[in-house]
């Protein structure tokens, strides 16, 4: 008989896992549903927590960390989009930028470059361009200095440096200024943009004048240094970086009213750009710090320092090897003869103001203009002024002089318009002073009469004068001793500086017809129509003045003072302005001229200018001292050369011991003597007097018996006397009758 069966259970092994079921067939059905995987439950972190997972950061981690997040996310996004706006702004730019060529000459103004008469140059005015130069044409020497002084990564960065601008900022900081301030880590491609003004070009058309330009032009606020730094950047963009080292080498100033450096290079060294040493190249990159201050014509010595760092520079960024910086720091750059001679200044200037605006102070183009100045004659004249005040004049004496010379045509030869020969647009004396002359006009009273007929030999009483003057009442002018000497010939009375008879032949040959004489020989001042005009109470300047005495020596033709000769405009094949002397028409006769000009020399020969005296050489003048001595003059010429000398004080402050036939007389003799030396001697042109001739009374009256005038007492020379003495001496002498000089 069989059991029944029962199902069994599965077999389980103790502690163990269930057995593994036997695994089931798919059906078709389940072949053809699609597989799906279930999500793996995520793991439960360690350590428990809510409902045993991990335990979340503390709350302020976490605020943290969102912030940051926060920031980042606004921070890219940011920076992509003001990434975008600036190169969309330097695309702008980039447009504008024009090419290399248009960019190297951005002067407002023109140059002048003024001669010599023998065509050598004295001096610069406007802004000096020598012509263009490129990065690749021009010294070695010179490009790398640039670059070692200004900006030593300039070929490694997009226009802006970065680390040169903490560099900076380190700097101020440690100098105890703000991060801003000093040091500005510009780049040369910003200091390029800045010399472009950011693409503004001048426009004198809207109100704003040069100055103001170029001060906007340099303002360093921190949206004008945005404005360079975009700039820089295009031209990166636009040029090459040895393009915008050329513009930069072309653009910049260097003192000395030189823009570029191949005009710079002209000027201080004589020679082009492309030819400078290390020495030289260092002197010239050192100027761009500070080009007024380092300018070698200002003072060499401090250049010379400049450009020891300079070649330190260079040496520590490989441009130059230890034998060759030692070799430029042992050999400094020297400035060139032309550009160490500091002389013609006043004349310079006096030049170029009587040139037109348009090719003067406000030219645009380059102008060379040749002059009548005679170099040689200049030094001279500036030496013999200051010898007479080194030796002659008491130290720390404020008192001025001034010096003109030229020819009997006008031209001036030499001009001195202060005793500091050194000051270009100083004030010049010769021309600019206004001041009476004193009895250096009575030649002009004496001109009148022997142009009317009367001879240098006629007589004129010397004796108390009163005039009525209308609306002043009685005028009596004394002469300068206060004494009087009867009849006297005009020659004395010339020779003597006589106020009375010059007084008295004004009046008898009509003070219009001196005013006419003196105007048409070219004094241009208004003149003082009173008894007291034969005494030099009208003014003048000493140019003038002068070129009234030219028009004496060449036989009384009048003279226009002139110091131009020609004016050419670079580009031009022709001279676009010529003069070629200075005379004019005849205002006396040749006979009445040259009894003047006999009448001057006895003034020279043995009255009050004798101590212009010229030994083996015949020469004429006047002294002229004006009232209380404000103003002392002597005026002479040889049979060459004529030569104005004005000594007085700015203020107007009264000289002391000093008269024209003083200290005026021993700087004419002074300068002549310099200036005739090897000279061949000229005759005057004077006449050669008769034994005797017929006299004329001038002034009314008639002679003492014979006409002979009374002997006169010797003047004493007081010219050895210290100042102070003179002074002293004078208000003594001045009231002992006979014993005082003459004026």
């Amino acid at each position: 008989m069989s059991r029944p069966t029962t199902p069994r259970r599965p077999v389980r092994a103790t502690g163990g896992r269930p057995a593994p079921k036997a695994a089931k067939r798919p059906s078709a059905k389940d072949k053809a549903a699609p597989r799906t995987r279930k999500k793996a439950a995520p793991a439960r972190r360690r350590g428990g927590g809510n409902g045993g997972g991990g335990r979340r950061a503390p709350w302020p981690v976490r605020l943290v960390r969102g912030l940051l997040r926060a920031i980042w996310g606004a921070g890219w996004r940011l920076a992509v989009f003001a990434g975008l706006i600036l190169a969309g702004w330097v695309g702008v730019v980039y447009s504008t930028l024009p090419p290399v060529s248009q960019l190297m000459d951005g002067r407002v103004r023109g140059s002048v470059t003024l001669l010599d008469r023998n065509g050598e140059t004295f001096a610069w005015r406007g802004d000096q361009y020598g012509g263009g130069v490129h990065a690749d044409t021009v010294s070695p020497d010179l490009k790398n200095a640039i670059v070692a002084t200004e900006d030593r990564r300039f070929y490694r960065h997009p226009g802006v440096d970065p680390i040169g601008i903490i560099g900076a900022m380190r700097i101020n900081m440690a100098e105890g200024r703000s991060p801003l301030s000093g040091n500005g880590g510009s780049t040369i491609t910003q200091q390029t943009a800045k010399l472009l003004c950011v693409g503004r070009d001048y426009d004198p058309s809207s109100g704003q004048s040069e100055a103001q330009y170029e001060a906007g032009c340099r303002e360093s606020t921190l949206a004008r240094k945005a404005r360079e730094a975009i700039y820089a950047m295009a031209m990166e963009v636009k040029y090459s970086k040895d393009e915008i080292l050329t513009i930069y080498m072309n653009r910049a100033y260097l003192g000395a009213g030189t823009r570029g450096f191949e005009a710079a290079s002209q000027l201080y060294f004589g020679k082009p750009a492309s030819e400078v040493g290390p020495a030289e190249a260092a002197m010239l990159a050192g100027l761009l710090k500070a080009p007024s201050r380092y300018a070698p014509t200002a003072n060499l010595a401090r250049s010379q320092e400049r450009a020891t760092v300079i070649v330190g520079l260079m040496r520590d960024q490989g441009y130059l090897s230890a034998e060759e910086a030692e070799l430029a720091r042992a050999h400094p750059a020297t400035i060139s003869a032309a550009a160490a001679n500091r002389t013609g200044g006043y004349f310079a200037d006096w030049v170029m103001s009587v040139v037109p605006e348009y090719y003067g102070r406000g030219t645009t183009e380059d102008v060379t203009i040749r002059t009548t100045l005679d170099m040689d004659m200049q030094l001279k004249a500036e030496a013999a002024l200051a010898e007479v005040f080194r030796t002659k004049v008491r130290e720390g004496s404020t008192a001025e002089a001034a010096i003109v010379v030229m020819g009997a045509d006008g031209a001036v030869r030499a001009m001195v318009g202060g005793r500091d020969a050194d000051v270009p647009g100083g004030f010049n004396r010769a021309v600019q002073a206004k001041r009476q002359t004193g009895s250096a006009f009575k030649p002009f009273v004496y001109a009148t009469a022997l142009d009317l007929g009367h001879s240098y030999n006629d007589m004129v009483e010397d004796a108390p004068l009163t005039i009525n003057v209308p609306g002043s009442g009685p005028w009596t002018p004394q002469n300068y001793t206060r004494t009087y000497h009867g009849w006297v010939s005009l020659t004395d009375a010339l020779k003597d500086s006589l106020n009375i008879p010059a007084v008295k032949v004004s009046e008898a040959v009509g003070r219009d017809n001196v005013i006419r004489v003196a105007t048409d020989f070219g004094i241009d001042s208004t003149m003082f129509d009173g008894p007291s005009l034969a005494l030099g109470v009208s003014e003048a300047s000493l140019l003038e003045l002068t070129g009234a005495y030219a028009g004496i020596l060449n036989g009384g033709q009048s003279v226009a003072p002139y110091g131009l000769t020609t004016l050419s405009v670079r580009g031009e094949s022709a001279p676009v302005m010529e003069k070629e002397g200075g005379i004019g028409e005849r205002v006396i006769s040749r006979d009445a001229a040259m009894q003047l000009v006999y009448m001057m020399n006895q003034v020279i020969e043995g009255g009050t200018g004798q101590r212009a005296r010229l030994d083996g050489r015949p020469a004429a003048g006047k002294t002229g001292t004006t009232s209380s001595a404000r103003d002392a003059w002597f005026m002479g010429f040889t049979g060459d050369f004529v030569a104005g000398v004005w000594m007085g004080y700015d203020d107007n402050t009264p000289l002391t011991g000093v008269t024209g036939g003083g200290l005026p007389a021993e700087i004419w003799h002074e300068a002549m003597s310099r200036i005739n030396a090897g000279r061949p001697v000229t005759p005057l042109p004077m006449i050669t007097p008769s034994e005797r001739q017929p006299e004329r009374m001038v002034g009314g009256g008639s002679p003492a018996p014979g006409g002979a005038r009374p002997a006169q007492p010797q003047v004493p020379d007081l010219s050895d006397l210290p100042e102070q003495a003179q002074g002293l001496a004078e208000k003594i002498l001045k009231d002992v009758r006979g014993l005082f000089g003459r004026n």
